[in-house]
């Protein structure tokens, strides 16, 4: 599968992946900061963004999808972030490819197994009778009900795409994340620890990682560091960008 992406800077490879109904625009801004000293790429995974659309939706797929990329661009052994589910993918890929990348960052996400918490949002997208809108407004007026917290409606709004023909469409594959949801919150399973620098860093006012998550992330990463970024919470890159940079220089810097 030929993943969308975007690139930004130059110099060595660095890989960032999006969470769930997100994008690789959600990174961008972020991303042009890191491009002073990194080649950025900002990827769209599978059922996402402007990537292709697939019924397979689960972490095997979605490593693999990373793996072609980096072959694809020849990029030898690039940093990856992962936020959220992409810091899920990001784990699957170092477990099955520990050589194929140089660093492994992964943002407030434990390697643990989680419940399925999405499904109000798979329904508020459901819920949008798209062939009657006729503004991005109205888009906004049926998901208010479902949503009402105006920056999640936000950020689900810019899956939005506007076709030929002035009608509406979601960018993403809504059918197939809905049908396969439950994947999103498998545990990583590693057959033996991956012996790689790893950060994971989570916000202070999140629980995605919890203090009785330490000593799996050290099980499966023996040599992971772990930071907490104060006054942020799930989505640590747009609450505390400045605190994420230092972090994330700090802990790439050449041993």
């Amino acid at each position: 599968m030929k993943l969308h992406y975007r690139t930004l800077g130059e110099g060595s490879p660095l890989i960032i992946l999006h969470g769930i109904f997100g994008t690789s625009d959600n990174w961008q801004t972020f991303g042009k900061q890191l491009a002073n000293d990194y080649q950025v790429f900002l990827i769209d995974l599978r059922n996402h963004g402007l990537s292709p659309h697939s019924d397979t939706f689960d972490y095997p797929s979605m490593a693999e999808d990373l793996q072609q990329f980096i072959q694809q661009h020849q990029l030898g052994t690039p940093v990856v972030l992962g936020h959220s589910m992409g810091g899920k993918v990001a784990m699957f890929y170092a477990v099955k490819y520990p050589g194929q990348l140089s660093k492994l960052v992964v943002v407030d996400i434990a390697p643990r197994s989680y419940p399925v918490h999405h499904q109000h949002i798979l329904e508020a997208m459901s819920s949008v009778n798209l062939s009657a809108v006729a503004s991005r407004g109205e888009v906004e007026e049926q998901l208010e009900p479902h949503l009402p917290d105006w920056g999640v409606r936000q950020f689900i709004m810019k899956n939005l795409k506007r076709e030929d023909d002035n009608t509406f469409s979601w960018k993403l594959n809504l059918s197939s994340i809905r049908e396969n949801i439950e994947n999103v919150g498998v545990a990583v399973e590693a057959p033996r620890p991956v012996i790689k620098p790893v950060l994971f860093v989570r916000g202070e006012k999140s629980d995605y990682i919890r203090s009785e998550d330490e000593g799996l992330i050290h099980k499966i990463f023996p040599e992971a560091q772990l930071v907490t970024i104060e006054e942020a919470g799930h989505w640590v890159h747009a609450e505390q960008p400045q605190e994420l940079y230092e972090a994330l220089m700090q802990f790439l810097q050449p041993s």
